[in-house]
């Protein structure tokens, strides 16, 4: 009985702190619009700019909170917002900690119920869905990087180009801003606009570097400042830069090629203990019950567990080969 008591409380503050994240997302965005509509208000009909994007992003305020404050102490809030900032998102550190926590908890609330002779198990959509806050921000920031990197290229020719045009580097950045998509358009956006709003350029582009954690951007950058200090031709260097990325694109789809076979045969390996441990689940559950009800079998699975991890980890390494 207590237990049940329990596990109603838990689903009761699930709730209310969903609840509480959609509603205070709701006012946010209505306090935003009243107070962007009093702006537009005030600024001349001539003059108010037609685009929705704010200049900087606004990072939230919320200092008082006790997930905050714990980040805070654990030197992690810096982290994440880094991690959430690269992947292009609006979030913060605090409101994502609290939504894989929320998930955690959910889903081990769930499975709980869900699996009564096994509840040890519950633990593992626990895991799994307390983590895909993270993970999702991860993969985005994955694919935002890439789109970067295959934009890259053709932007160090674009602002080659414009240079040899007789326009200046700001001016060129300008340019690139308004020919390209996001994410290059969105990074070099910034970095002009804290260039034209007093900000020294090398500072901005240092800025920029920190951002887009990419050996070529940090090329790119020192290219730029050594040119600017020492002189010399940067239309060239930016020419001869943008090639060694070209080549290096197709020196690793050779590389992926010809490691396919050992990425597929791994992917194999990491699925066949889970696939014959979900069937196993359902053709003799006898056999997998001891696995969670007695203390070797718990013991064992968990070992089995952390190898299985361990040789993901390890075959995965083997198989990507950075460029």
């Amino acid at each position: 009985m207590p237990l049940i008591v329990i596990l109603v409380f838990v689903t009761v503050l699930i709730a209310f702190l969903g609840f509480y994240l959609l509603a205070n997302r709701f006012l946010e965005k209505r306090d935003s619009g009243k107070v962007r509509k009093r702006l537009l208000e005030r600024i001349p009909t001539g003059k108010r700019s037609t685009s929705s994007q704010p200049l900087f992003r606004r990072q939230e305020q919320e200092a008082k909170s006790l997930i905050n404050r714990l980040l805070a102490r654990l030197k992690l809030d810096s982290r994440l917002e880094v991690l959430i900032e690269q992947a292009g998102l609006r979030w913060s550190a605090g409101r994502m900690v609290l939504s894989m926590v929320v998930l955690s908890i959910a889903s081990f609330d769930v499975a709980w119920y869900m699996l009564p002779y096994y509840r040890l198990a519950a633990l593992i959509p626990g895991a799994v869905l307390g983590a895909l806050p993270l993970v999702y921000i991860w993969q985005r920031r994955r694919r935002r990087l890439a789109k970067f990197e295959e934009q890259f290229p053709e932007a160090l020719e674009f602002v080659s180009r414009s240079m040899r045009a007789g326009h200046a580097f700001s001016v060129s950045l300008e340019l690139l801003h308004q020919e390209f998509s996001d994410p290059l358009s969105g990074e070099f956006r910034r970095t002009f606009d804290e260039q034209n709003l007093g900000l020294p350029l090398d500072l901005a582009l240092e800025k920029m570097g920190k951002r887009v954690p990419m050996l070529d951007v940090q090329f790119f950058v020192s290219a730029v400042l050594l040119q600017k200090r020492t002189g010399g031709n940067l239309a060239e260097i930016l020419d001869k830069l943008a090639g060694l990325i070209r080549e290096r694109f197709k020196l690793r789809g050779q590389i992926r090629t010809i490691s396919a076979q050992g990425r597929m045969s791994g992917m194999v390996l990491c699925l066949i203990p889970i696939v014959v441990g979900v069937i196993m689940l359902y053709v003799n559950p006898d056999h997998m019950r001891f696995f969670t009800n007695d203390p070797a079998g718990t013991w064992m699975a968990g070992l089995a567990i952390g190898f299985q991890i361990l040789g993901f980890i390890v075959i995965r390494k083997i198989v990507n080969i950075e460029l």
